[in-house]
């Protein structure tokens, strides 16, 4: 079964979601030189010792919300097929509610206001998408300054006569020494790509909440929408934990946990502006690779002539993923030869969110190695990372804050890259906002079922308008956005040549000044066997008019 989380769109067109909630998005699982080395990502953690207490204590639970079935209403279009029913639950707390979808169609979820009158801890439930094989995912995140034994409650599930159940349990952690410590997270093992729900220790103050109504189009049957309320805006249990200093306890001598300290270090306000002419394309999205199915290391004259080709279209600054096949001193080189900025990025592309993962250590080694500050517009700390569940936003900002300590001479900015409904999730804006420079989203409406080419633009542009609200001091921009030529049709959103040179040029009338369009060239080596069987079609270079 699918699960995804619904946003409220007041914003986006013919009342639909964020595409990045609507969609598998299409990942990048073809950086094939990063994923041929084959990095061990295993980390050791502290001693943990488990009490777990059942029943009231001093939490508040609420009574077991019975389940209903709500009537929908049949769409207008006849394009799609309508659901009959759709399965949800009952609310008695501010949690997000889940709503079945069994079958295609456009569903309506009517909006739903309650209020508290006293504080209430619950378990509610988050979301992670994850590939297949072994995760640690959830945990409560604490920050502690010095060696002590930290007693917090924790989210997990209790199975009885085969009736799984979340519940709020306490255990007892030791930390040896000072740092963030995530304690209690589940491991899961899954076989295929799935998004999993991850119970959480979540506490909403008195108050109204209240979830606005939410209109969008399901594409594949079992799916789960979750429709999270947002007035005012719960706060989760991830935060700094009050810890008792008077419990030192020795290191021990045998197990070192994975711990970011916090850099105390004040840093000069960062320097330049991000974007280009308005109603010209700003950036584009690409990686040295060959475009066949090896997919192999383009050589230094073939990169060469590609960042010649793109300077010649006007385009002023190319976005990179990662450091691997000569990335840094080949794109580099050309970039700087013809006057074009670079975005720098950090691919994170398994679990090991942190310098401790061989291939994040390498790649921040590269960087500073090379170092060529004046050509660098931007870094940005992984690429949908918090998405595909590789990080928990409080260790992708720990990583972040880890990359400006590393980075002696960067005056630049830094960012992450995720999909439009993470950056709305209250965990990860928290804890994203307070390092990032700017708030930086991938966003295609191409994946929005209810976007034609014609109004891709006007979909990218109310994306921005979403990112740039949810950080008051960190504007947004769009790091990936494009169409792809070829592929199956995903509702309104049909792929083709004409179609996509449409979009391309709608997408850059309404915010091309702040948008890195994606990407230079259609590559075989990508998936061709995802729902649109588009992966390989995303190449913009003849719509932007960039002579390859």
């Amino acid at each position: 079964m699918k699960a995804t989380f619904a946003v409220a769109a007041a914003a986006a067109l013919a009342g639909g979601v964020s595409a990045g909630s609507i969609h598998h998005r299409h990942a990048h699982d073809a950086f094939r030189a990063l994923e041929k080395k084959g990095y061990d990502n295993g980390t050791c953690g502290c001693t943990t010792i488990y009490s777990t207490y059942y029943g009231e204590a001093t939490l508040s639970f609420p009574p077991v919300p019975p389940t209903t079935s709500i009537p929908i209403p049949v769409p207008t279009s006849t394009s799609t097929p309508a659901p009959a029913t759709v399965t949800s639950t009952a609310v008695v707390v501010p949690t997000p509610i889940a709503q079945v979808c069994p079958t295609t169609g456009v569903y309506t979820f009517p909006a739903t206001t309650i209020t508290l009158t006293e504080s209430t801890t619950v378990c509610a439930p988050s979301t992670t998408a994850v590939p297949s094989g072994t995760h640690t995912v959830g945990g409560v995140t604490t920050i502690v300054t010095t060696a002590t034994t930290v007693t917090c409650p924790y989210a997990t599930v209790s199975t009885s006569e085969g009736v799984t159940t979340s519940i709020v349990a306490t255990t007892t952690y030791v930390c040896p020494s000072a740092g963030t410590y995530t304690i209690a997270p589940t491991t899961t093992t899954v076989s295929e790509y799935t998004t999993i729900t991850v119970p959480v220790v979540t506490n909403y103050p008195p108050g109204t909440y209240t979830a606005p109504e939410v209109v969008t189009t399901i594409t594949e049957t079992s799916t789960v929408v979750y429709c999270p309320f947002n007035v005012p805006s719960p706060t989760p249990s991830t935060t700094a934990v009050v810890v008792p200093t008077t419990y030192p306890v020795a290191s021990p001598t045998t197990e070192k946990a994975t711990v970011y300290p916090t850099s105390t270090a004040t840093k000069p306000k960062p320097t330049g502006t991000l974007g280009g002419s308005v109603g010209k394309p700003w950036g584009i999205s690409y990686t040295p690779y060959q475009t066949d199915e090896q997919g192999g290391c383009k050589s230094k004259s073939e990169v060469e002539k590609d960042i010649a080709a793109i300077a010649g279209a006007g385009v002023t600054t190319v976005r990179v993923y990662s450091t691997d096949c000569d990335t840094l001193p080949n794109v580099g080189s050309a970039c700087a030869k013809h006057g074009l900025k670079m975005i720098l990025g950090i691919f994170i592309d398994a679990p090991g969110c942190d310098a401790h993962n061989p291939s994040v250590a390498e790649q921040i080694s590269a960087i500073k190695s090379w170092a060529q500050w004046d050509i660098v517009d931007l870094i940005s700390v992984g690429n949908e990372a918090v998405f595909h569940g590789y990080c928990q936003p409080s260790e992708l900002a720990s990583l972040i804050t880890k990359c400006k300590g590393e980075f002696s001479g960067y005056t630049g900015k830094y960012t992450t890259a995720d999909t439009v409904n993470i950056w709305q999730q209250s965990d990860f804006s928290s804890a994203l906002c307070a390092v990032v420079d700017v708030a930086g989203a991938n966003a295609h409406a191409f994946f929005n079922t209810e976007t034609d080419a014609s109004q891709a633009g006007q979909f990218v542009k109310s994306q921005l308008d979403i990112i740039d609200s949810i950080c008051s001091d960190a504007p947004g921009i769009i790091l990936e956005t494009g169409w792809p030529s070829a592929g199956e049709a995903l509702g309104l959103a049909v792929p083709g040549v004409s179609q996509q040179a449409e979009a391309v040029k709608s997408i850059i009338k309404e915010c091309g000044d702040k948008a890195v369009m994606f990407s230079l060239t259609s590559d075989q080596w990508k998936d061709p066997n995802t729902p649109c069987k588009c992966e390989q079609h995303f190449g913009l270079s003849t719509a932007l008019g960039i002579s390859m």
